[in-house]
């Protein structure tokens, strides 16, 4: 049996360079490791508790949660807009944090990395999203860091793939997440 973790990523332009890192996580996953890279969090509406009932909840919020649901972890990959998370992550997380105590974050190991244009790699963006992702309900992996600053310099040329040093600390933080949620 594997591990499956999902990959929830703050970015939704297509060059991003967090989806890249995203994808990178999936290339360098370890075996006995599933990463899925969710695609249509832009589809997902703004939380309103208005339409998030049975039978009226939206299509793309249903695919959300139900891709989270079959998550043994998550990943959440951040950069940094205005000093603070996407508002596409959070919203995310919003929607996960429902049916309250009982969201799909419930109990479960969420690590939070990311890549930024400034010197620090988007760590405030990142603090942000591990503090939501907490109060949602999931076992926020404090200890487990990675911000990769000057992301625009540093990828230029290379796919976060390629990048020796990024592609072993990623897979050291997925093997932290693995062993959280085995």
């Amino acid at each position: 049996m594997s591990v499956r973790i999902l990959a929830l990523v703050g970015s939704l332009r297509a060059g991003s360079h967090n989806r890249q890192l995203a994808e990178a996580a999936v290339q360098h996953a370890p075996e006995g490791v599933e990463i899925h890279l969710l695609e249509g969090l832009a589809d997902v509406p703004f939380y309103n508790e208005d339409i998030d009932t049975e039978g009226g909840l939206p299509h793309a919020a249903a695919r959300l949660r139900e891709a989270a649901g079959h998550a043994d972890g998550f990943l959440l990959f951040s950069p940094e807009y205005n000093g603070t998370m996407p508002a596409v992550l959070k919203n995310a997380i919003d929607w996960l944090s429902r049916p309250y105590g009982a969201g799909a974050f419930s109990g479960k190991p969420i690590a939070v990395v990311g890549t930024a244009f400034g010197e620090y790699g988007g760590i405030w963006a990142q603090n942000d999203a591990r503090k939501a992702a907490g109060i949602a309900g999931g076992t926020v992996l404090e200890e487990v860091k990675l911000s990769i600053p000057d992301s625009l310099t540093r990828f230029a040329d290379i796919h976060p793939a390629d990048d020796m040093e990024v592609s072993a600390a990623l897979t050291a933080v997925i093997r932290q997440v693995t062993a959280r949620a085995a």
